[in-house]
């Protein structure tokens, strides 16, 4: 009898299931998806219900092999990836090139929330098929970001500069990114003051408390004139309690992580990118070695929008808690959830997958990070499952004259959830001495405080996720993608852990919100997540939507290619003299962004950075960090060394003054540190006594015309484009 076999995403993911499933199973990893549309074309016949044209992954041919010759051998096979819509996806490609309905074997889905032994196994004991409505809706969702991306972008190259990318999602998020910097840009900032009083009663000790109103209305300083008179008037008051009222209050525990939260919390307190935390998070939810335990599953599923937890979680947290902290920190029932879409009421909450594994029991397993990072994961959910803390509130209404101050405290009476939430620094018990109505009060001292109104703070990674889930643009898989793009593409810099638009960002923006208005569109976006879900439900027929979308992308399309700016071609003047002839210079636009040209370019080609441009910061960081790195020489081939930026990342290496002859290359961190141990140690040609490669020429074809072009896209659409049904079957 042969074996059945398991198909998974990862071999991370694969080594933890097949500890718990067994010697009668073979687990094998598919590294992701095996076809997609190919890079090289648009790959959608719009004339033919936008049926896709998949390809199989060149780099998947020898994974697909092993895994084809796996389920030849094979007598059942189960197909395990992720149980959201690019899971499901991944499903139905590999069920597609394993042959499933061609082959007479059986294609099982098997889905978990959890990779332990029960939930594996329970999964197993009932397996389904693939689910048509989330691979339709993932199907649309690539196709709709394919059409925007394929059919805006070259635009954009036309227009601006080439190699640039406009994304379905992205550009809504580098617009929230640019209208904030507006934001603070324009804004104009206020002058007021505030004025405190530092006041004795009949019992110590001495308490703070703030003016807020004067003759029944709020009291409004705008300057120091009206700060001094405020000041004068109550120096000469008397001070009298007046109201005290004294309230309990409750703070109840924050519910379990979801993806957004998760990656908002481990940015604040662990420092973490989006983009790190949600590697870390799948690595702790694909398994890890735990010595003698072998590779084990620490967390619940990462990508989620819902906050239920299972019922057996829950007991599982209510012992635990009621051993350690006592029943006091019990609720009397388990915690509700909020209430989610039904798309994802299936899912659970990010929980650990063991409550009794706790953080310390971990000390020297992990590396520290994910140990941090799990820490946060299991606080939150026991956290979650504890009773309330209870504080005790107290406000004090004082009478001065024609003026009333406010002072407040409170007093915590029962930790509850803080107990292993533990309180901010901020938060620390306010006491206020006993006070009764009608207390005289002996006035100390009176402070004076000028302020200013502060504009919007920019972005941070966690405040950017924050915004796009309260406005429901994009999804839990979407946020680390979303903002590590508009980075990479450079529409968007870090200055001290913010989001900054570039230039180029800016212009970007400005050129999609004025001629794609619906694209950009806050609700609009957030529109089309909701029709979706729709089609994951079976609620909304999938080519249709596309149809809506595309009839609209085109008009705009039409529109843009008249009325959209061609800022390559666009000068503006300046009072600035070309240092080299006297003309004047103007700004033009580059590869890098703006520059300051000579107007008498090509007569006169003098051109310098722009100041305040991304271009000048870019030229000054690189000359800070010249100053820090200083001369170096390599020790291949004895010659100096030169710093430059490059590659994915942008970042900072030293290479040889020789290039190409020779390709030595050290990288160089942001705080100046050589890194010598990865310094790539290639040989130069001259070391090795040869001439420098030179690579063969690409051989060039004359192109056909647009008329021929068409005639035989047509053709090829025709022979090799399948429909979407012929696509599934």
């Amino acid at each position: 009898m042969g074996k059945k076999l398991v198909i998974v995403e990862s071999p991370a993911k694969a080594r933890t299931i097949n500890r718990i499933l067994g010697g009668d199973y073979v687990v094998k990893a598919s590294m992701g998806h095996v076809r997609d549309l190919p890079k090289s074309k648009l790959a959608v016949d719009e004339d033919n219900d936008f049926a896709p044209t998949y390809e199989t992954l060149a780099s998947k041919k020898k994974v697909i092999g092993e895994l084809r010759k796996a389920a030849k051998e094979a007598e059942e096979i189960y197909l395990a990836a992720d149980h959201d819509r690019e899971g499901e996806s991944i499903c139905y490609h590999l069920a597609h090139v394993l042959g499933a309905g061609k082959s007479g074997k059986p294609f099982y889905r098997v889905i978990f929330n959890e990779i332990t032994t029960p939930a594996v196994r329970a999964a197993f004991e009932h397996p389904s098929a693939i689910d048509d409505g989330k691979v339709e809706a993932q199907q649309a969702r690539r196709i709709l970001d394919r059409l925007v991306g394929y059919k805006i972008s070259p635009l954009l190259w036309r227009r601006v500069k080439t190699r640039l990318s406009a994304g379905r999602v992205q550009s809504v998020a580098l617009r929230l990114v640019v209208e904030r910097e507006k934001e603070i840009r324009d804004f104009v900032s206020e002058e007021y003051w505030k004025i405190t009083a530092d006041l004795l009663g009949p019992n110590e000790p001495a308490f703070k408390a703030e003016a807020i109103e004067r003759a029944g209305r709020k009291l409004e300083l705008g300057n120091d004139e009206e700060a001094a008179e405020a000041v004068e008037a109550l120096r000469a008051a008397s001070y009298e309690v007046g109201k005290v009222t004294v309230k309990p209050r409750r703070r109840n525990p924050p519910q379990p992580y979801i993806t957004s939260t998760l990656q908002q919390d481990a940015f604040r307190k662990l420092r973490l990118p989006v983009r790190r935390t949600m590697q870390l998070a799948q690595k702790l939810y694909e398994g890890l070695s735990l010595g003698d335990q072998g590779s084990v599953a620490l967390i619940t599923y990462m990508r989620t929008d819902s906050t239920r937890v299972s019922a057996e979680a829950q007991k599982a947290a209510r012992g635990f808690i009621g051993g350690r902290f006592g029943d006091d920190y019990l609720p009397a029932k388990p915690p509700a959830p909020k209430k989610v879409r039904a798309a994802q009421e299936a899912h659970e909450a990010i929980r650990p997958t063991r409550v009794e594994r706790t953080p310390d029991s971990l000390q020297g397993q992990l590396d520290p990070d994910l140990l941090k990072l799990y820490r946060l994961i299991w606080n939150r959910f026991i956290a979650s499952q504890m009773q309330a803390a209870s504080f005790e509130a107290t406000t004090v209404d004082i009478a001065a004259g024609d003026y009333k101050l406010r002072s407040s405290g409170s007093r915590l009476l029962f930790d509850g959830w803080l107990a292993i939430a533990g309180r901010p620094e901020d938060d620390e018990d306010r006491l206020l001495p006993k006070l009764s109505e009608g207390d005289p009060l002996k006035l100390l001292e009176l402070t004076p405080s000028q302020h200013f109104t502060q504009p919007p703070p920019r972005y941070s990674e966690a405040s950017l996720v924050a915004e796009l889930e309260e406005r429901g643009i994009g999804r839990p898989s979407t946020y680390a993608t979303i903002i590590t793009t508009i980075q990479t593409r450079e529409y968007v810099r870090k200055d001290q852990r913010r989001l900054m638009p570039t230039d180029l960002g800016e212009v970007v923006s400005e050129l999609l919100v004025d001629n794609f208005s619906d694209l950009l569109d806050y609700d609009y976006t957030a529109r089309l997540e909701d029709v979706l879900d729709q089609i994951e439900m079976r609620k909304e027929n999938w080519v249709d939507a596309l149809r809506r979308f595309n009839d609209a992308l085109s008009k705009d399309l039409e529109s843009a290619e008249t009325n959209m700016r061609n800022i390559k071609r666009e000068q503006t003047p300046t009072d600035i003299d070309c240092d080299v002839c006297g003309a004047k210079m103007v700004i033009r636009w580059g590869r890098f962004g703006r520059f300051l040209s000579c107007s008498r370019y090509p007569e006169c080609k003098n051109a310098k950075p722009l100041p305040g441009s991304d271009a000048e910061a870019k030229q000054k960081e690189l000359e800070q960090m010249r100053e820090l790195v200083g001369e170096q020489v390599s020790d291949v081939c004895g010659t100096p060394l030169v710093l430059r930026r490059g590659g994915r990342f942008n970042s900072f290496f030293l290479g040889c003054t020789r290039y190409p002859k020779c390709r030595y290359t050290v990288p160089v961190a942001k705080d100046g540190t050589i890194d010598w141990e990865k310094a790539k140690r290639d040989q130069c040609a001259e070391v090795k006594g040869e001439e420098p490669e030179k690579k063969p020429k690409k051989k060039t074809t004359r192109k056909k015309s647009t008329a021929k072009k068409k005639a035989s896209g047509k053709k090829s659409a025709a022979k090799k484009k399948p429909s979407a049904k012929e696509d599934k079957e």
